[in-house]
């Protein structure tokens, strides 16, 4: 079988955040067949260190170095026309490695995780292209900009708009566009009418999650709540702050021991500030999230804003932990009522003191939710109908020669390339 080059927004390891962890079975699942070569940005110093634990899983490795984005950033995505999303990720020296890679290797597939990664296409791809989408990103901009007073709610207006045109141009090209739910790829259908557009779902490592494993005790009294997830990340900063502004101090009231954990790194100013108020601990980065799922009463994932399948969601359930969802973070999961779903304060309130009040019913429901995920969520079930896609014939173009479609004006890149091969 032919090489497969897979182009990735964040390096897929270690596999501690939602993004990471999907790309990182997804290479694991590609490389059992395949010759995978990995191009992918690095956002974090501690990735580079551990960038050897993809060594038994790829045939070559290049790793770049991307530093946050900068005002220049934007200032670049204003005079070229072109997202923030897009401009952010330009790289010359990325683009090269790419080209390098399709003319001296037997490339068969491009994989492209996250649709930041397509600009890398050459303009007149003859290999099978599969574009992982993961989730809509001009949806969520788009839900951004609603909820935004200007002028931000224009930059986020102007984001989702160019967003949506890039989505539909690369779906377009694309032998196959996948997503991670059937709600999802929905979505993408109705908005953009692309062919070929597959739900592709997140899976769980029940083995790694796993309730019988020994885990670390954790100090302090009384019913832990845990919400897990990145801290730097938009929608989980809104989740926390409205949990603890809405519906923990009336957990307080009925349970005054009641902790509730905000686990997860890179906690913004504003995720420091709830650890001021009674009850709320903010962690930062970890050893072992398990430990804290294993302690937990209850996980929350009170989501106000979410796209696809919600990993904090999976592991809970796998560590057998009851869990409390908003309905958006609970949507796309065959759950089978083997979580609790509440939209307002009022009723996630309700739902969080039901459990903790009826610590059996808290019990069962957790057992029932590792069931759920052990039948429904392995990731071997969940990337099966991969295979199929890479079987398939690549889908014939014309060599139209000509510069890219979506070809970024290059621009300097401050800091270090690192390449590995």
């Amino acid at each position: 079988m032919g090489d497969v080059l897979f182009l990735a927004h964040r390096i897929p390891y270690p596999p501690d955040r939602g993004d990471k962890i999907r790309a990182y079975h997804l290479l694991r699942h590609l490389a059992r067949n395949h010759r995978v070569h990995l191009v992918a940005f690095a956002d974090d110093p501690e990735d580079l260190r551990h960038q050897d634990g993809l060594a038994a899983y790829t045939a070559t490795r290049t790793i770049a170095w991307r530093g946050p984005p900068t005002i220049w950033t934007g200032a670049r995505a204003l005079l070229q026309r072109r997202p923030v999303s897009l401009v952010a990720f330009a790289d010359p020296a990325v683009r090269r490695a790419v080209d390098a890679l399709l003319a001296a290797e037997p490339i068969e597939t491009i994989f492209l995780f996250s649709s930041q990664m397509a600009q890398y296409l050459p303009p007149d791809p003859q290999q099978r292209v599969i574009m992982d989408f993961v989730d809509m990103d001009s949806a969520k901009f788009a839900a951004y900009a609603k909820g935004a007073r200007r002028p931000m709610a224009w930059v986020h207006k102007r984001e989702a708009s160019l967003l949506l045109a890039h989505e539909r141009r690369v779906a377009g090209l694309a032998d196959a566009s996948l997503f991670v739910s059937d709600a999802e790829a929905a979505l993408f259908r109705e908005r953009t009418s692309a062919p070929c557009v597959h739900a592709l779902e997140n899976g769980i490592d029940t083995v790694f999650y796993d309730p019988a494993t020994r885990f670390e005790p954790l100090g302090g009294e009384g019913p832990l709540l845990v919400f897990t997830g990145q801290m730097d990340y938009r929608p989980n900063i809104e989740a926390v702050t409205w949990f603890a502004d809405r519906v923990f101090s009336r957990v307080r009231q009925a349970h005054p021991e009641a902790r509730f954990a905000i686990v997860g790194r890179a906690p913004t100013p504003a995720v420091q500030a709830l650890a001021e108020r009674p009850g709320v601990l903010v962690t930062g980065t970890v050893p072992d999230v398990r430990d804290w799922l294993a302690a937990a009463a209850l996980v929350v994932a009170p989501l106000q804003l979410a796209r696809g399948i919600q990993n904090k969601v999976l592991e809970g359930m796998a560590m057998a932990r009851a869990v409390v969802a908003s309905p958006a973070a609970a949507e796309g999961i065959d759950h089978a009522g083997t979580l609790q779903v509440a939209d307002s304060p009022d009723a996630f309130g309700d739902a969080v003191l039901r459990l903790l009040d009826d610590p059996d019913s808290a019990t069962a429901l957790g057992a029932s939710a590792r069931a759920r995920v052990i039948e429904r969520y392995s990731w071997d079930a969940r990337l099966a109908p991969l295979d199929a896609l890479l079987d398939a014939p690549a889908r014939p173009r014309p060599r139209r020669g000509g510069a890219r479609a979506d070809r970024l004006v290059p621009h300097r890149h401050d800091a270090d390339h690192e390449r590995e091969r």
